[in-house]
């Protein structure tokens, strides 16, 4: 399952190609962590953050370009982030460097304030093809995960997820389905007691049903023990209504960065057939019956004479990026590394 909480191999990822990232954003919810050692960031809290990368670039072999560009954001402890993005944006690269598996070309990734391999007893991570012994038993699998993690191994929470839909503790690890091998690859992780879970599209071979029941066994564990989790997905609402905080990757930069309620607040859906969107910043503008709509960020009060404002959605916000991935990117304080090179309104 993972190089760190059990049976494992290496992750593949078939991400593209990016251009590097613009940090922008508002001021938003605080944060928890610094870049250690040193003074805490403004509205920082006193310890690292969970995940945190910087002028982070990364690609495969001799391929010219990198499939990540220049990521920078910090993730405060505690979170648990929908890691979002069509297939090739990156995702897969990105938590593989987290995991410390794969080195990057420059910048630097680290979890908890230090390397992968220093931070590796506190971290786990699950591959997106869940690597399993496939002549082991479920029984002997985590038997095997509890060898491999001697001092933090909690027996009770890995059972409790594994056998939680009367899986057989003999039964062969190469007899499971796609969701068994999902279950019991997630027992790992979650035995393993970690500080920071790192998933890679985690319930992609799940059905809608089984979906919505492991990730909530899932997410009640991590909240009991207040851990942090990192899961990808290339569905929006997959993740929209599990997960607190968003980091969207589009060709390998980051596009959206932030808690759900500070990226929705920071944009404004517009509807009318006002002459001009300035000086706000225009995400996404498209026709509407004989007026238009647009995504914007305000900058200054909106004229409501001429134009209808709403709220947007986070799946409207996360959309209009993603058709417009050369609309200014913008972390908001929950994520944004330090110092901030824009202060968004």
């Amino acid at each position: 399952m993972s190089a760190h909480t059990g049976p494992g191999g290496r992750p593949e990822d078939h991400a593209d190609r990016p251009a590097p990232p613009e940090r922008t954003g508002p001021p938003g919810c605080s944060g928890d962590g610094g870049h250690p050692p040193g003074p805490a960031a403004p509205g920082a809290g006193p310890g690292p953050a969970a995940l945190e990368a910087s002028g982070l670039t990364a690609g495969y072999g001799r391929r010219k370009d990198p499939v990540v560009r220049d990521l920078s954001f910090r993730l405060p402890a505690g979170r648990v982030c929908a890691l979002v993005g069509p297939n090739g944006s990156g995702k897969s690269t990105l938590l593989g460097l987290a995991a410390g598996l794969l080195r990057p070309r420059s910048g630097a990734v680290r979890v908890l304030g230090a390397s992968p391999a220093a931070a590796r007893e506190r971290f786990a991570y699950v591959a997106q093809h869940k690597p399993l012994h496939p002549q082991l038993t479920v029984r002997a699998t985590l038997r095997l995960g509890a060898e491999l993690n001697p001092g933090r191994w909690d027996q009770e929470a890995a059972e409790r997820l594994a056998y939680g839909t009367g899986l057989r503790s003999g039964t062969p690890v190469r007899s499971l389905s796609g969701g068994q091998r999902t279950r019991l690859a997630l027992a790992l992780a979650l035995g393993k007691r970690a500080d920071v879970l790192l998933l890679d599209e985690p319930m992609a071979d799940l059905d809608p049903l089984a979906r919505h029941e492991l990730s909530g066994a899932l997410l009640a564990e991590a909240a009991e023990n207040g851990t942090t989790v990192v899961m990808s997905s290339h569905v929006v609402a997959e993740l929209e209504d599990a997960c607190d905080t968003l980091l969207l990757l589009g060709g390998g930069r980051v596009l959206l960065g932030g808690g759900h309620e500070e990226l929705r607040t920071a944009h404004t859906l517009l509807t009318g057939t006002g002459p001009g969107l300035t000086p706000h910043t225009v995400v996404e503008e498209r026709p509407a019956g004989r007026g238009r709509t647009a995504l914007v960020r305000p900058r200054g009060p909106v004229d409501t004479t001429l134009w209808e404002a709403e709220r947007p959605t986070l799946e409207e916000v996360v959309l209009a990026h993603l058709r417009n991935p050369a609309a200014p990117p913008l972390l908001t304080g929950a994520v944004r590394p330090d110092p901030p090179q824009e202060v968004a309104a």
